[in-house]
């Protein structure tokens, strides 16, 4: 047994290494077609340690930093070679391969860096965070009552750029010694003055729906995923009413640490186009698009696991449905929208038809949608966001211009 354990974690580490080497010849030319990047020319850094596997906190930034480069140019330093291939490849920023503390240092030395954004939490982050005489401010990748929202890893940065008065609330609770007030900025949700893009379909009279689960999580407080519980069960039931069209946009995570559910997921995907096989017209989609606009904007209804997603979604003020989780020691914060949310029990996920029309016909929970939005995420008129995230940053950089003075 424990050889075969060995043999199966040795293979793994194969892959890794050959995709690791793969991905820096690949970089390496890319990086050479491309040139080297101008000096002293960036203000704004992105701070990125992960691999391609975690590219997804990185894409729902895209938009937003392309955005504020057009003001303060912004230049991502990436420590992986997978990780910096597809920001090269998708991102549309600047990108500088820094794989090593000595590339960090050049780095620094070459471009004056006044403010570091990070989007997770990676050990790594405290290589980058001991340069001193710059900003280092947590953005996260994404808002939610995750216990992840409220880590104590917060006071290691200088400041954190959070949603709004739920994100504020949240951390005061939670942490011991941290002034709020002067340690975060609210600045809304950027992300959704970029919810554009075309559907590949063409919306007609079906009810689209967008089921969007996380994955599986890594320790049992975070086991938020509904893909095995719910997921079959509710897709299945939506694909025989001939009056759905199903969006299922699983987490790119999805069955790493639990091979079931990887296949549960591998389930859902093949129905979906056994389905369009049966009815073209059907159109249903699996979507692993890097971008994500059209998906929260457009369809009908959403049902979304105790993720980002849920609040991304929640922005909106379109109908929303929220799966409860079926695992005992999953942490459930149902002080905030979670305690009015429209919960979907595993238990009535065969019977999903009949729930959402019931949702989507409910204008007392639309009203409630709103009040919350407000409560999460500010003002979320076009461009309110946005204006809010680049004040943000003016105001760092002048208070960083003025340090050096």
């Amino acid at each position: 047994m424990q050889l075969a354990k060995d043999a199966k974690r040795a293979v793994r580490l194969a892959k890794r290494v050959l995709k690791g080497r793969r991905a820096y010849f690949e970089l390496r030319d890319m990086i050479e077609g491309r040139g080297p990047l101008p000096e002293q020319h960036y203000r704004v850094g992105v701070y990125f340690a992960d691999s391609d596997v975690n590219i997804y906190q990185m894409r729902q930034w895209y938009a937003p930093l392309r955005g504020l480069s057009k003001r303060w140019p912004v230049l991502v330093l990436a420590r992986n070679a997978a990780g910096a291939r597809q920001l090269m490849r998708e991102s549309g920023l600047d990108v500088a391969f820094v794989p090593k503390v000595t590339d960090i240092e050049q780095a620094i030395e070459q471009q004056r860096l006044d403010v570091i954004l990070y989007v997770n939490q990676n050990t790594r982050n405290f290589q980058m965070m001991r340069y001193g005489r710059r900003w280092h401010v947590f953005i996260n990748h994404g808002e939610s009552d995750k216990m992840y929202m409220t880590s104590n890893q917060h006071k290691t940065y200088d400041v954190a750029l959070v949603a709004g008065d739920a994100a504020r609330a949240r951390l005061s609770k939670a942490l011991w010694d941290y002034d709020v007030a002067q340690r975060t900025i609210p600045i809304g949700r950027p992300q959704t003055d970029h919810l554009d893009g075309r559907p590949p379909f063409e919306p007609d009279d079906r009810t689209v729906v967008f089921y969007a689960p996380t994955w599986e999580g890594d320790r049992p407080a975070a086991c938020y995923g509904s893909v095995a519980t719910h997921g079959e069960k509710l897709v299945c039931a939506l694909l025989a009413t001939g009056r759905h069209r199903v969006v299922y946009r699983p987490h790119p995570r999805s069955g790493v640490v639990d091979p079931e559910f990887g296949a549960a997921n591998q389930r859902i995907i093949a129905m979906l186009e056994e389905a369009n096989r049966q009815d073209p017209a059907a159109q249903h989609l699996y979507d692993d698009s890097p971008a994500l606009g059209w998906q929260l904007s457009l369809p009908d209804a959403a049902i979304c696991d105790i993720s980002a997603m849920v609040y991304d979604r929640l922005a909106t003020g379109k109908p929303l449905m929220v799966t409860r989780p079926t695992a005992p020691e999953a942490a459930v914060d149902e002080g905030g929208y979670l305690s009015v949310c429209e919960w979907l029990d595993a238990v009535d996920a065969p019977d999903i038809a009949e729930v959402l029309d019931r949702v989507i016909g409910d204008a007392a929970a639309r009203e409630r949608l709103g009040t919350w939005s407000q409560h999460y995420f500010g003002d979320t008129s076009p461009g309110a966001p946005t204006a809010r995230f680049h004040a943000a940053i003016e105001a760092l950089l002048a208070r960083a211009e003025a340090r050096r003075a």
